[in-house]
């Protein structure tokens, strides 16, 4: 498996809001080969998915108590967590949580953009981010699906130092890519001819399936959701999951989602 190499501004790292982790943990694990490591008390009982002995994904416990749906928070990489939501504040958004240690391994913030969308701030120490990508079973891209594409097009080079490329400009698809040299690592799709009014924005994490028709199958035999039924793009075969408690995910065939 190729070793994640993330660039500064890239997504680094995805981790589930649960309220049923026992559940999530045998639905994840049957569905994507995911194998559970939980880290005890001293890093809140969160728990880290691997695959093949790689880091792949995070989860921690909802416990209702805040209004908080289930869902997946994605996390880009940053050199300095403070300095990047302070960057976040000037720019219009707001700080949800303030950059804090995680023992060694790093520091996080949790933001919020002025479209609404919500993402994560990693910092990185001892620990990276995701250690695999592009294989069955691991994340292979990132989108954000907004109806504010300018601004959020805006927002992203402004707080994160994107350069992006554009993949479409029609009516029918109007997508933006934040690239490094010839790579791309993330996208942003306008949403504003399918997402109704107060729909927030959504960032949505690809993983990668050898057969993406079998994939939606177990799920759906394992107590999830489709929510958007298989089709064939230039970007690979796609569909839209959702797990028993309601947290969304993409699935994607193993052809990348490049331009």
């Amino acid at each position: 498996m190729p070793a994640r190499q993330t660039p500064t501004g890239a997504p680094c790292w995805l981790d589930l809001f649960s309220s049923d982790t026992d559940r999530a943990e045998e639905f994840y694990g049957r569905l994507f080969g995911w194998t559970a490591e939980h880290s005890g008390e001293e890093f809140g009982n969160y728990i880290n998915f691997d695959l093949a002995g790689a880091r792949v994904a995070g989860m921690m416990h909802n416990p209702g108590d805040q209004g908080m749906p289930d869902g997946w928070n994605l996390y880009f990489a940053t050199p300095d967590a403070k300095a990047t939501a302070e960057l976040v504040i000037s720019a219009g958004g707001q700080v949800h949580m303030e950059p804090t240690p995680v023992g060694d391994l790093g520091t996080m913030a949790m933001v919020g953009a002025p479209d609404g969308a919500v993402l994560g701030l990693w910092e990185p120490g001892t620990f990276p981010g995701y250690g695999v990508h592009n294989e069955a079973g691991a994340p292979m891209w990132h989108e954000l699906q907004t109806r504010d594409y300018a601004g959020a097009l805006e927002f992203y080079r402004t707080v994160l130092g994107w350069t992006t490329q554009v993949v479409g400009d029609t009516d029918d698809f109007r997508y933006s890519a934040m690239a490094v040299g010839d790579t791309q690592y993330a996208g942003v799709m306008d949403a504003s001819a399918y997402y109704p009014d107060g729909v927030p924005p959504v960032w949505l994490t690809y993983i990668a399936v050898e057969d993406v028709d079998a994939t939606l199958e177990l799920a759906e035999g394992l107590g999830g959701t489709v929510q958007e039924q298989p089709q064939d793009t230039p970007f690979g075969r796609l569909a839209q999951i959702a797990d028993p408690t309601g947290a969304v995910i993409k699935i994607s065939s193993l052809t990348p989602p490049t331009s």
